[in-house]
């Protein structure tokens, strides 16, 4: 926990082996939610500042990894495959990074769909290039055309995709997080930590610097942030 907490506290500089994803920020549009939203694997809440004081927010996460793994005290635990509310409930729902957790995505997506109002908007996002987290819950990635085909079978119309992160910074965070991952686990791997420092130091800056000078790739994402809408 140490180690973690030391690392931490570098997160803001290129120090860090994940500064390249800068820092966590709401999906694009959701400061537009009113009415009644739903955030599903809603963690520490951290979605609800940005949100208006006329919304009424509920939040939902499941137990096995909201409060098992995370200490998330949210206002109702369940199944986001299998939502414990009426067709129609909600004007917005939230659903961020949460589709690689669960074991049927598009059962999710479904029900999502089911609950949103006529004209209700959805905010997902999930990640494409990333390292496996949370494991075991960690069970698949989408790519782009997966997210759009299953949107589609749910009648959810796709109002906005955008990947994140430039290619070149994309590849950079892989790296980085290639050289610092062995090292996290407490160990004797830890003896190589003066040697990882400047590596993630060297890559973090040349990859920043490439992404300002070359064109970007748009088959080569850490993930996808969605806004949709029910049709």
């Amino acid at each position: 926990m140490r180690f973690r907490a030391l690392v931490g506290a570098f997160a803001a500089t290129p120090l860090h082996p994940q500064w390249l994803l800068g820092r966590r920020s709401p999906p694009e549009g959701i400061e537009s939610a009113s009415g009644i939203v739903l955030d599903i694997g809603a963690g520490d809440r951290w979605v609800r500042p940005y949100l208006g004081e006329d919304v009424e927010y509920l939040a939902l996460d499941y137990p096995r990894t909201g409060r098992d793994l995370y200490a998330a005290s949210p206002d109702v635990f369940a199944d986001a495959g299998a939502l414990p509310f009426a067709d129609g409930t909600f004007d917005g729902v939230i659903c961020l990074e949460v589709l690689e957790h669960v074991r049927e995505p598009a059962l999710v997506i479904r029900e999502i769909a089911r609950v949103l109002k006529s004209g209700g908007r959805a905010w997902l996002s999930t990640p494409f290039l990333y390292p496996l987290h949370d494991v075991p819950f960690d069970f698949q990635r989408y790519t782009e055309f997966g997210l759009r085909r299953d949107f589609e079978s749910a009648r959810l119309s796709t109002v906005s995709l955008r990947k994140s992160l430039h290619a070149i910074r994309c590849a950079g965070l892989l790296i980085c997080l290639a050289i610092a991952g062995p090292l996290m686990p407490p160990g004797p791997r830890r003896v190589l930590l003066p040697l990882a420092v400047p590596m993630v130091l060297l890559v973090n800056c040349t990859a920043w610097l490439l992404s300002l000078l070359w064109p970007d790739w748009n088959h080569l994402a850490v993930g996808y942030e969605v806004e949709l809408c029910k049709l």
